[in-house]
Formats: structure tokens, C-alpha cells, sequence
């Protein structure tokens, strides 16, 4: 071999080091939508096998051969592609020659992925910020930081006054400690004004502290429990839209929400037994994942999937608490639904983009206040206020109520 035949024969091969590329499984996902998910799924039979991991069970040469052109190759006699083809009835697998390749090992990618398992989310939650008082907290606390600084700048310059001044009026016996020099500390805990305010500036801010601490015991804002049963409103609020009272039906006329019974969910479910939306590969959510979760669902209410109907053997599940008011707290979901024509999302945010639901407000009484004075009670076609609104307005001066006009600020309205 030449020289120059060396040379192309190396640049070659490191060419096509730099073209190659890794199995892309986002463009094998497509692919086997488009080509392979009318007759094949990744873990059972359809009208082909499941073809989870079935770059293990062949090579790849002959995986080429099969998905290209498999009548050729069972003509041929080849003794896996006459074993497949007798399995399944003799019905040969459609020809693919317009696939490369590439394509075929983007595929092969997607059949082998497994995907992470979601992990438990970890402070991944947007919270809102309350905005109560805690900007006059801070405020508070920089001044009396302000303060205790002053004092300290104070006592040192005193300080220093009076040594300059002994020094240049002279020193009786009694002032050699000045001439000296008295350390700053001593001379701080011997000034009694000093050491009086400096108590007082420490007790209010371990109270500021303590305070602030204490405000944050059952505030439970941007909780995100893991459920028994992975339920996605990003999919049914969100992709399907189906409104937020189909399924908490109860919102509009009582107290509470309610957590939807999953005869609801088997309302839809008895005829979806398999997820067919959009997958995050990156995040665990797969049609294999959701579609588990259907699973289930079934083994809750006790559904036989093949018989297509109810075996009387149920599970109860164990459903987590998100959001959860103390005892001395009244809230009425009618009042603020239907009455008041308030949207779900006011209170609990974006829910139509929520994977795993979370709890979005704080909850406080300060958030619950400031809502009741910045929203104006709506009151058209609502004979409900239409007395109350006339008599409100006058007093007022207003066209608008808001709720704590209409007495949304009274105590007993919420504590009784």
C-alpha cells in the first residue's frame, strides 16, 4: 500500500468517526409511531411481538435484513424469520426498504430506552410569595440593626474623645486607665445606657426571629406529595381539558372539593386502557409509566380488562392531603365558585400545568385578607348582592365592591 493510499485510507476512517452519530431516541419514538405502532407495542403482543429489547434477542445485520424486506428472508429459509413467521400465522411483516440503516438503529434506541423512574420532587415547586407583612418585618429589623451599629460607633468615638481630651489636660491617678487605653468592650459593659439598649435591641430581634419562625408553622406552601396512584393534571386539565368540577363536582354546592371517586375516573377509563399522548423520555414519563398507573386504577375499583367488567375485588387507596385548612378555619368552596364566580387557578394555581399537583398559595390569613381587598365582588346577574350592592355603593362612593367592603374583613366571617 503507497504512502498517499495510507493517508486516504486514515482520512477516511476518521471521517466517518466525526459523521457518526449515537441512536437518536426522540426521532426513534417517531418512527415507531408512525411505522411500527399499528401492528407491535413495547411490552405485550398486538399483531406482532413486543419488540421491548428485541436488539438483544437478534442481531442487528439480520434485524436490517427482517424489517427491510422480511418475505426475502423467510424465502431464503432462515431459520429465526420461519420461527417468527409460523408463530404468528404465517402472516409475513410489511416491507420497510425506505428505512436506513439509521432509522432502524434510532428505532432499536427507542425499543431499549428504560427510562428513569420519576423521582420525588424536591423543593421543585414555584410558591408564590405571601405578601402579608414580611416587608415590614425586614424593614424592622434593618432598623434596629441600624441602631445598635449607631451606638456602637458613638461609644467608640466617645471613647476616644475622652482619651485625647486627658491626655491633653493631664492625668490624675484615677484617669490612668484612659491614658492607657480602656479595651472598647470594657468600656461597653461599664456604660449601664449602653448595655441597657443594647439588651432591649437583642430580645426584640430574637423576638423578630421567633416571630418569623412561628409564622411559617403550618404554612405548607409548594407541598408536592407523592400519590399511591400517579394522577396528571398537566394530561386532563391541561391536554384533554376537562374542566376542573367534572370531576370535583361537589365545589359548586358544598364546603368542600372532594376527592373525585374512582368510579369518575372509570368513567373514561373503561374504555382507556392505554396512554397514547406525549411522552417525557428524560423525566420517566413514558406511555409504559402512565399506562401502569391505569393499571392501577383497574386493580382499585377491581376492572378485569379482558372480561370487561367489575370483579367485586377492590382496593382502597390512600390518597395524600395537599391542601388542608385548620380545624378553626371556616372556607366554603360554593360561596367562592359559584356565588362569587371565582376561577380554580385563583387559589390553586396553574393546575392545567401541574404534572404532580402541589399546593401553590400559602394559605395564610394575611393572602386570604389581601385577596378580599383587591377582588371586586361580581355582581352582575347575581340577585344574591343586588340589594347589599346598591346600599354598599352609596355608602362608599363606589361603582365596585370589593370583598372586604361587602364585610370580607369581619372576624366571625371565617372564624366561628
Amino acid at each position: 500500500m503507497t504512502f498517499f493510499s495510507l493517508i486516504l485510507f486514515f482520512s477516511s476512517t476518521f471521517f466517518l468517526d466525526l459523521t457518526s452519530q449515537e441512536p437518536d431516541i426522540q426521532k426513534g419514538k417517531s418512527l415507531f409511531n408512525s411505522q411500527c405502532a399499528a401492528c407491535h407495542k413495547l411490552n405485550r403482543k398486538l399483531v406482532g411481538p413486543a419488540l421491548k429489547g428485541v436488539s438483544a434477542k437478534y442481531e442487528k445485520e439480520w434485524l436490517y435484513s427482517w424489517i427491510k424486506n422480511s418475505s426475502a428472508l423467510i424465502k431464503s429459509g432462515d431459520e429465526q424469520a420461519v420461527a417468527i413467521y409460523e408463530e404468528y400465522n404465517k402472516v409475513a411483516m410489511n416491507a420497510f426498504p425506505n428505512l436506513s440503516n439509521d432509522d432502524i438503529d434510532n428505532i432499536l434506541a427507542y425499543t431499549d430506552y428504560v427510562p428513569p423512574k420519576p423521582a420525588a420532587p424536591v423543593g421543585g415547586a414555584p410558591v408564590v410569595e405571601d405578601s402579608g407583612s414580611s416587608t415590614t418585618y425586614d424593614i424592622i429589623l434593618l432598623l434596629l440593626s441600624f441602631i445598635l451599629i449607631v451606638l456602637v460607633v458613638l461609644l467608640f468615638l466617645i471613647n476616644k474623645t475622652l482619651k485625647n481630651i486627658i491626655s491633653q489636660n493631664g492625668v490624675v491617678a484615677d484617669d490612668k486607665a484612659y491614658k492607657k487605653g480602656i479595651p472598647i468592650w470594657k468600656a461597653f459593659i461599664q456604660n449601664q445606657f449602653l448595655v441597657l439598649v443594647s439588651v432591649v435591641i437583642l430580645l426584640l430581634s430574637s423576638a423578630y426571629f421567633a416571630y418569623g419562625y412561628m409564622l411559617q408553622i403550618g404554612v405548607d406552601q409548594g407541598y408536592m406529595p407523592i400519590q399511591p396512584i400517579h394522577y396528571s393534571h398537566k394530561i386532563h386539565s391541561g391536554a384533554n381539558q376537562i374542566e376542573c368540577q367534572y370531576c370535583h363536582s361537589s365545589a359548586k354546592k358544598s364546603k368542600h372539593s372532594g376527592i373525585p371517586s374512582l368510579n369518575v375516573c372509570m368513567n373514561c377509563h373503561e374504555n382507556i386502557a392505554e396512554y397514547n399522548g406525549e411522552e417525557d423520555l428524560e423525566k420517566g414519563y413514558t406511555k409504559d409509566f402512565y399506562t401502569n398507573e391505569i393499571k392501577k386504577l383497574y386493580k382499585a375499583v377491581g376492572w378485569d380488562e379482558d372480561s370487561q367488567s367489575y370483579t367485586g375485588d377492590t382496593e382502597p387507596v390512600k390518597w395524600v392531603r395537599i391542601h388542608n385548612l385548620p380545624d378553626f378555619v371556616y372556607f366554603n368552596h360554593a360561596q367562592h365558585v359559584t356565588v362569587a364566580g371565582v376561577d380554580c387557578q385563583k387559589c390553586h394555581g396553574p393546575v392545567e400545568e401541574m404534572e404532580i399537583l402541589y399546593q401553590y398559595s400559602p394559605l395564610t390569613m394575611g393572602w386570604c385578607i389581601d385577596c378580599h381587598r383587591e377582588t371586586n365582588v361580581k355582581v352582575k346577574d347575581n340577585e344574591y348582592y343586588t340589594k347589599i350592592h346598591e346600599e354598599l355603593s352609596k355608602k362608599y362612593g363606589v361603582e365596585e365592591l370589593t370583598a372586604a367592603q361587602m364585610g370580607g374583613l369581619e372576624c366571625g366571617k371565617c372564624h366561628y
